[in-house]
């Protein structure tokens, strides 16, 4: 089996935020939720300023702390090291987020998609409500991506939590996830870490790179190379 890692090329990243808006759209993902989401920080004073955007997601981490603490193994490490979270065992203790040292997994204390189920306008007789909206296209929202499905819940239901999978759905037909895919500079690098001769290990063979929070022994498996 493979196992699966990213590599993140901050010499490449433009900062753009496409990974965060495409992984909204590819996962279905509530507002206010951020399964990709960035790091960006300014230091020093003009003209002597440091700026730094760090893409974030989940680690997918080799000794992930969310699944040990899940007293339901509703989160859980499949066979190519992907971490993932089964939705039908969870109980909604919400453990793993007060474990997960990375502030990447969310729990959803409300039925997700609301405001398209609203019947209030914008602009009264002038523009439609979202519940028109969605009535008319069928889906839960009118961006709604059912490829989702395949795996997951498309829309996950209120009580549980929910998190970045590396888009497991799109691994299983031998794609990449969508944020690699979708990254207009190339930033984002997937692929196997066992395998000696993929593009990931050459990377991290010419490369230095860093993990976020590699103290904590977790083992994280996004990896970010060619710092500024």
């Amino acid at each position: 089996m493979a196992n699966y890692c990213m590599v993140v090329d901050l010499h490449k990243c433009a900062g753009c935020g496409a990974c965060a808006i495409t992984c909204k759209n590819e996962n279905n993902v509530e507002d206010g939720f951020y399964w990709s989401n960035y790091i960006h920080k300014t230091t020093g004073r003009f003209p002597n300023v440091r700026y730094e955007f760090i893409p974030t997601l989940c680690n997918h981490c080799e000794d992930a702390p969310c699944v040990k603490v899940c007293p339901v193994g509703a989160m859980y490490k499949d066979p190519n090291g992907l971490t993932l979270h089964n939705p039908d065992r969870c109980i909604g203790c919400r453990n793993c987020m007060v474990a997960d040292p990375y502030g990447v997994i969310y729990f959803n204390d409300k039925k997700p998609h609301q405001r398209w189920q609203s019947s209030d306008a914008v602009m009264e007789e002038l523009t439609g409500t979202g519940r028109e909206i969605t009535e008319k296209t069928g889906t839960p929202t009118p961006y709604y991506n059912p490829e989702r499905e395949k795996t997951y819940a498309g829309v996950r239901p209120k009580g549980v939590v929910e998190k970045c999978t590396f888009c497991d759905h799109r691994i299983k037909e031998g794609r990449k996830p969508y944020c690699v895919e979708s990254c207009p500079a190339g930033a984002r690098i997937f692929g196997d870490l066992d395998d000696p001769d993929s593009e990931v290990n050459k990377l991290l063979g010419k490369h230095s790179h860093f993990q976020l929070r590699s103290d904590l022994g977790t083992k994280p498996k996004v990896f970010y190379i060619r710092e500024f």
